[in-house]
């Protein structure tokens, strides 16, 4: 069978099963059973796949379409700040609303070194792609998972960074360390009673720990913006991912802490999904 026909059963199937992105992610479960660039098929699209690759293939097709299990856990990747990032089901897929936030960051820190802390880091997305920007940085990871931790350092021994981070098995409620000039954190914040309204591939794949923020989505985010009052430097940053419609009550809890809002950042669909802030010294 050939590349252009096989993209399209598996496309028509996964539409069938109601998977929206059904074209794009035929031709990348077909792109990582034949090591060929998706590029490739479009450039030519009667390529000869073997019988094997078709074989893997349609087992992969099956999984996201019956499954629906997420296509970056199936192939074990996901591409993020241009970066491919090994994943697998200990770590949450990294989402193109985090890049928002480390694009912002490289911008404003883009003539400084910055000393930085990346709570709960799974993957580890975002501190090695800030590292990779900023070429003379250094920071410190944590996560509450071993399992987790085990997938940043890999990521991290992979893009060469790891000279650069250390990481670190801690919960920010009981991290001692040194001040940091950047503390970044993308914490779980969806409520605990919303889970069951996400996505399947969501719900059934991702780790619960990393998605579950408890009863109004802001457990997580109150320890991070606690704690992160006992080890900013002055002038430090404090840069958050929110959930939507969070804005106000973390608003809140920022200026009971003491923080003065800096800067807000919009993502594509023009919601406040990222507050970046500093610690008023009287």
């Amino acid at each position: 069978m050939k590349s252009n026909e096989l993209i399209k059963k598996g496309s028509d199937f996964l539409k069938k099963n109601k998977i929206k992105s059904h074209v794009i992610d035929s031709e990348l479960l077909l792109s990582s059973v034949t090591g060929k660039s998706r590029e490739s098929f479009l450039l030519n699209s009667s390529l000869k796949i073997s019988p094997n690759q078709i074989k893997s293939f349609n087992n992969l097709i099956a999984r996201r379409a019956l499954k629906k299990e997420p296509v970056a856990y199936l192939l074990n990747e996901k591409e993020f700040w241009s970066i491919k990032f090994d994943v697998n089901k200990d770590v949450l897929i990294p989402r193109p609303e985090t890049e928002i936030l480390v694009e912002s960051l490289v911008r404003y820190y883009k003539d400084c070194n910055p000393f930085i802390l990346d709570i709960g880091t799974g993957s580890g997305c975002i501190i090695i792609s800030l590292l990779q920007e900023l070429k003379k940085s250094k920071g410190v990871a944590i996560d509450i998972s071993n399992k987790a931790l085990k997938i940043a350092n890999k990521n991290s021994k992979t893009l060469k960074t790891q000279n650069r981070i250390k990481f670190v098995k801690a919960s920010i409620s009981n991290f001692k360390s040194l001040k940091f000039d950047l503390i970044v954190s993308n914490p779980p914040y969806i409520a605990r009673h919303q889970l069951k309204n996400l996505d399947v591939g969501i719900k059934k794949f991702e780790p619960k720990i990393a998605l579950d923020g408890g009863n109004d989505g802001l457990d997580v985010m109150r320890k991070v913006i606690y704690n992160s009052r006992k080890i900013l430097k002055i002038n430090g940053m404090l840069a958050l991912e929110i959930g939507n419609g969070q804005y106000k009550k973390v608003s809140q809890i920022l200026k009971l802490n003491k923080f003065n809002e800096k800067f807000l950042i919009n993502d594509y669909k023009n919601n406040i999904r990222c507050i970046l802030s500093s610690l008023n010294h009287y």
